[in-house]
């Protein structure tokens, strides 16, 4: 993945607090550098530099929490198409630049996978957390998951643990 790993994508847990996903305003650089890295790692992954690819990243990284598909479709506007959008949903899913997370609703929302996803492994083993009260998603990078032991013959493919509670905005809210 082309982002480097200086640059964090999700929040952190500090002190029991979550600090907000950097944004381009924040970090300090300009739309043109954020596109040009957008760039470098569709070309990474052998993917058509496209605009609704460019768009779709745009909107994600910007995000400080996980996105679903309706959310980006009314994002996007008229720019990209429905068919369009599930279609670089899947492609980004495959080839490791986001991953797939599912809120209380059981909607599929997305967030921009680790620096060490690839096509062939995705490496996103950290926590999400899924506020229960506006029903975001975070992801918690520095809460890694235990090393599964699985028995002889077994393949493990993919870990996944949710945690659900109220995230720092709801609950200022009580």
């Amino acid at each position: 993945m082309a982002l480097p790993n200086s640059w964090p994508i999700t929040p952190k847990l500090q002190e029991n607090n979550f600090t907000p996903k950097p944004t381009v305003e924040t970090v300090g650089l300009s739309t043109g550098c954020i596109m040009e890295k957008f760039i470098r790692l569709l070309r990474q992954h052998k993917l058509k530099v496209t605009q609704p690819r460019l768009s779709l990243l745009k909107i994600i990284s910007e995000k400080e929490t996980a996105i679903s598909q309706p959310d980006l479709e009314k994002m996007l506007g008229d720019a990209v198409d429905r068919v369009t959008l599930y279609r670089v949903l899947a492609t980004f899913e495959e080839k490791g630049i986001l991953h797939k997370i599912f809120d209380l609703h059981g909607t599929a929302t997305y967030a921009l996978c680790s620096t060490a996803c690839d096509e062939h492994h995705h490496h996103d083993e950290h926590v999400h957390f899924i506020c229960s009260s506006c029903n975001n998603i975070y992801c918690l990078d520095d809460i890694k998951l235990p090393k599964i032991n699985l028995p002889k013959g077994y393949q493990l493919q993919s870990v996944g643990i949710n945690a659900v509670g109220l995230c720092a905005e709801c609950k200022a809210k009580i």
